[in-house]
């Protein structure tokens, strides 16, 4: 990546300042910009923050004396007198472990840098594994990851199924059999490293929205892999919803007499749409796979027409196995949504797949850490 490409897209901050968090969220927008927009003078960073200049050299120094920005010299084009010496995030200068746990029968993790670039990678299988030995796994995993840099760990970004709440607790994962399980506390304690974990789905959203190509109006990740959720970001900010447990579109019923659910439901649209079921129906001999997906994605059409038509999204992206998602299914959905809501609704609509594939999980996973140690998303 060139040293003047910006990285990402920030979410907009929430809450009130508390004076005792001033130099935090002052640093906060240093990084914010540095982040968005790519390398700056210190008189750049100054117009473009409000702060004053005296401010903005002393957080400068404290974060080159962290490692967080570095030098850039000066600007490429010539200025009269003496040219503005350039800062820019430091990307290297501290590394992330971003795990995503969404699959079915693995649970794989990155090393990712401060510009969001996945270093290295890896996974363990999950062989059955739920409750306490899914979290040994989670463990291992992240172990593993660890011992694969040499760089200050910035922090631990963790994707989980299931409804998290903001403490990094899983109130309830079905297909591992966790409910309220700390997992963040757990992993905390183990590293010694700030650790933060989200909803799959909210995580992905996340990496969409900072590191995708998404636009600047409501954006949805339906994330589709051993269950169906939806993360959604509304106004740069992320919604959780009442509990936080907004986005759990999978468990929407869309066929009273199909198959049992893992909430105990019957016929929910997770039934029909996760990876490991439509795997199995696309497979089965003499089945017309592309019809399997045609039907898949009217039903996946149908339920998100409602939300289309209440929030007016800008684009709906889902992320999980191409194969699966792209062609009949995402064309199908499509269909659905626009003959099922009004035209003002979904004209500028698009519906796609993500521009990130396997690693929008990992890379929205570092997205939470960024935006928790950082202040920038």
């Amino acid at each position: 990546m060139s040293p003047n490409t910006p990285v990402g897209r920030p979410l907009r901050p929430q809450g009130k300042l508390l004076q005792e968090d001033a130099r935090r969220h002052h640093r906060s927008l240093l990084l914010q910009q540095l982040f968005r927009e790519g390398p700056a003078s210190r008189a750049d960073l100054a117009r473009a923050s409000g702060l004053t200049r005296v401010t903005v050299s002393d957080l400068v120094g404290e974060m080159l004396s962290e490692g967080f920005v570095s030098e850039l010299g000066a600007p490429a084009e010539s200025r009269v007198g003496k040219p503005p010496t350039l800062v820019g995030l430091a990307a290297d200068s501290h590394h992330i472990i971003a795990l995503d746990l969404s699959e079915t029968d693995r649970m794989s993790g990155a090393v990712v840098n401060l510009a969001g670039t996945v270093l290295s990678r890896h996974e363990v299988h999950v062989d059955g594994a739920e409750g306490e030995q899914a979290v040994e796994l989670v463990q291992q995993l992240a172990a593993e990851l660890m011992d694969m840099t040499e760089r200050p760990v910035l922090g631990m970004g963790v994707g989980s199924p299931g409804v998290v709440d903001t403490a990094g607790t899983v109130i309830d994962a079905p297909n591992l059999a966790w409910t309220d399980t700390p997992l963040a506390a757990r992993l905390a304690e183990v590293f010694d490293v700030p650790v933060f974990v989200a909803n799959d789905a909210n995580t992905a959203v996340l990496g969409e929205h900072t590191f995708g190509e998404s636009g600047d109006g409501g954006l949805m990740v339906i994330r589709v892999g051993t269950g169906v959720g939806a993360g959604l970001v509304l106004g740069g900010s992320l919604l959780h919803g009442h509990l936080g447990a907004s986005g759990e579109i999978g468990h929407v019923v869309v066929d009273p007499d199909g198959e049992r659910c893992a909430c105990s439901r019957t016929g929910c649209l997770e039934t029909v749409l996760s990876a490991p079921r439509l795997r199995r129906r696309t497979a089965e001999p003499g089945v017309d796979a592309p019809a399997v997906l045609t039907e898949v994605g009217t039903q996946l059409g149908e339920v998100l027409a409602p939300i289309v038509a209440a929030l007016n999204l800008h684009e709906i992206v889902l992320s999980g196995p191409a194969e699966l998602l792209g062609g009949p299914l995402l064309d199908a959905a499509d269909r659905t949504i626009r003959e099922r809501t009004m035209p003002v609704s979904s004209a500028g609509l698009t519906v796609r797949t993500s521009k990130l594939g396997d690693d929008v999980v990992v890379v929205g996973a570092a997205v939470l850490v960024l935006a928790g140690e950082l202040g920038v998303s």
